[in-house]
């Protein structure tokens, strides 16, 4: 784990290694502007534990992200929004590190576009969905 947080774009940010647009830092979290935004106000929060993906962070690293979010939303102004998290490339994934979108829509043009590619289903095959799901929980 060592060596990947070692190479770690968000790690050396969190460490002051790279600068950053810090909007808010905690003991367990930071929050800073995207250099890449989809609109105005595109920010990032990050759990400073580093982990790839959201099962790899502990539950209490995890516990100062929404408010943070809610804190962020406010700030902006923005009245619609997105709040983002990706886990793996082909959920669009890019920086192995947790971390969560906060992405203001002000308009059709700017922040996030996306489909819903809704699926049919089978109330039966639902059920035993939700039964094999509910058992795990």
């Amino acid at each position: 784990m060592a060596s990947k947080m070692a190479s770690c774009i968000f790690c050396k940010i969190v460490k002051g290694e790279i600068p950053s647009f810090k909007l808010v830092e905690t003991d367990k979290t930071f929050a800073f502007l995207d250099i890449n935004p989809l609109s105005r106000g595109h920010a990032l929060i990050i759990p400073k534990f580093h982990g790839a993906k959201l099962t790899d962070i502990p539950d209490e690293h995890l516990s100062d992200i929404l408010p943070i979010a809610k804190k962020l939303v406010a700030a902006t102004g923005a009245t619609e929004y997105n709040i983002l998290q990706n886990n793996g490339r082909g959920a669009h994934q890019e920086v192995d590190h947790v971390h969560f979108h906060v992405i203001p829509k002000p308009n059709p043009a700017e922040g996030l576009g996306i489909s819903w590619p809704q699926q049919k289903t089978n109330m039966d095959k639902l059920k035993a969905l939700f039964e094999e799901i509910k058992s795990k929980v």
